[in-house]
């Protein structure tokens, strides 16, 4: 009785703030335990975004140096599908070498390009919120990148193709496909062909980008010695308990 009459004369002191702060803390507090104690929202945000950060300063720095598509198997661009019988043409009347030349000068154009892509993934990381870090946390072994893919492609996209268009001249790719492209017209008995290159390797670079990042979220989540901090190791062990 005296415990219920005290409690009745605090309540007048607590403030509106207080109370709201209260709940607030009980709300984003996450019932699951781990061995060190129970994890909040916020440390599930945190883990996730630091998780991210790792992946994208670690994949797409591999990404941006010499050879960074061209000699990764999982990444290098070659000649668009629609434009196979031109590689095969110019190999069978000699010209490898100018068909070799054309493959390296699109990777190389990625390669350069790629390099604006980190201040937007990193700003689409800061906009994470709570439910999509849990829902990432417990989802699919791609569930980073897939938000990363759904929160980027566009704007990365627009921010790629004048990137890319500029760095295909810069690396003298421009030269290279359009000897490519007026050596095989020149063939007899061909269709003629003008392919959109910049569109082409404005894709192909994306897709290596999502491709590598997706490959750093899996070692994280599935090899503890990826979990290079302690908050990395608290939160994802939850997802192996899931």
């Amino acid at each position: 009785m005296k415990k219920m009459l005290a409690l009745a004369l605090l309540l007048p002191l607590i403030s509106t703030a207080q109370i709201g702060g209260l709940l607030n803390k009980a709300k984003n507090t996450v019932t699951t335990k781990s061995g060190s104690g129970s994890i909040g929202n916020t440390d599930i945000a945190s883990a996730l975004k630091e998780a991210l950060d790792k992946g994208i300063d670690k994949q797409v720095t591999k990404l941006t140096a010499v050879d960074g598509f061209y000699k990764n198997p999982s990444v290098k661009i070659l000649f668009p599908p629609e434009l196979q019988k031109v590689d095969k043409a110019l190999r069978s009347v000699g010209l490898g070498n100018l068909a070799d030349q054309g493959i390296q000068s699109l990777n190389r154009a990625a390669e350069d390009a790629v390099k604006e892509s980190t201040p937007i993934f990193v700003g689409a990381v800061k906009q994470m919120t709570f439910t999509d870090a849990k829902n990432i946390l417990m989802g699919s072994d791609n569930a980073a990148t897939s938000y990363l893919q759904k929160t980027t492609t566009k704007p990365l996209y627009d921010k790629f193709n004048p990137k890319v268009q500029e760095s295909i001249g810069k690396v003298g790719a421009d030269k290279i496909w359009a000897a490519i492209i007026s050596k095989y017209n020149s063939l007899p008995l061909v269709s003629k062909v003008n392919p959109d290159i910049n569109d082409y390797v404005t894709n192909r670079a994306l897709e290596g980008v999502y491709k590598m990042i997706a490959v750093e979220e899996k070692d994280i989540r599935n090899n503890l010695n990826s979990r290079t901090s302690d908050l990395l190791k608290k939160v994802f062990a939850l997802q192996d308990r899931k």
